[in-house]
């Protein structure tokens, strides 16, 4: 039953005629008419009947408009504590990121948020937007040659773009190497990422453009692993330019002839941020990342 044709019922109890509901809801009474024989075509037993020119209630009529009252309190009930939910300036936030970025934002976060909960997520790049569904908020990756983010089912807020650079041990032989081009590294090892992760199309390209395939020899997907073997010895990787801990053991340094970069996106479900709280998160994060703009007002 369709919670409008019920308050038209109830109307009609309370009000005594087709032409006072009409007035009272602005509509005409040949449209009260049509919605009750409507809501009429539900019942199994007669709600209304006529008693001269007037329309009026049945004893089940009169019965099921009194229900439509308890009814039209719990969806008021229910307006209200939704109401109250999207308002609410502290109720919990749940955020993930991939891991140099929970390395870098998330305790700033949770000093600034005591309200967020924060969780790692390590997936592939096809597999960011759908976190969207056991998070609020999910920080994701991903090279500028990449797919989009599916905007048609997402709210997509950029963070930032950052560089990616080659990582080498501080007395790597290529650490003076200026400029330095794809084929300088190419005849190195390499660590790359696990395949179907952010990065590793880097990595393809530079094979692409040195003309040859690269010797991977580790496939690791987190940096701080892979700075500790690339400082260790004659490894080279790829490494953000931005979320990368500095370290003196470590030189970092761009391709003159391959330049690349990722570009780091907040995904959320549109609903997610008619969320107050949510909201706030958002913005303290930005402010965290000193990304410019303001978050994107939630669509209605």
């Amino acid at each position: 039953m369709d919670p409008h044709h019920l308050r038209l019922l109830r109307e009609l109890g309370e009000r005594g005629s087709v032409a006072a509901v009409a007035r009272a809801m602005h509509i005409t009474p040949s449209a009260v008419s049509q919605q009750l024989n409507v809501l009429q075509r539900s019942s199994p037993v007669p709600l209304t009947e006529r008693r001269g020119r007037r329309l009026v209630l049945t004893a089940a009529g009169a019965a099921l408009a009194a229900a439509a009252v308890e009814v039209m309190t719990a969806l008021d009930r229910a307006a209200r504590a939704v109401g109250e939910h999207l308002d609410d300036p502290d109720a919990p936030v749940t955020i993930a990121g991939f891991h140099s970025a929970g390395q870098a934002w998330f305790a700033p976060l949770i000093l600034r948020a005591p309200g967020v909960r924060c969780s790692d997520a390590d997936v592939a790049h096809a597999d960011f937007p759908a976190l969207v569904g056991d998070y609020d908020l999910v920080l994701a990756h991903r090279l500028a040659h990449s797919p989009p983010w599916p905007a048609d089912r997402l709210t997509v807020v950029p963070i930032m773009t950052e560089p990616l650079y080659v990582a080498m041990s501080a007395d790597h032989p290529l650490s003076a190497r200026d400029p330095l081009r794809a084929t300088d590294v190419s005849t190195w090892p390499w660590i790359s990422v696990h395949t179907g992760f952010p990065l590793e199309g880097v990595l393809t390209a530079i094979a692409a453009t040195a003309g040859r395939p690269l010797d991977v020899r580790h496939r690791i997907n987190d940096f701080g692993v892979a700075a500790c073997l690339v400082a260790a010895g004659d490894v080279l990787a790829l490494l953000p330019g931005r979320l990368t801990v500095a370290d003196p053991r470590l030189v970092l340094r761009p391709l003159a002839d391959l330049p690349a970069a990722r570009h780091i996106d907040v995904l959320a479900r549109p609903e997610t941020l008619h969320r107050a709280a949510v909201r706030t998160v958002l913005d303290t994060l930005r402010e965290i990342i000193g990304a410019p703009g303001p978050t994107p007002p939630a669509s209605r």
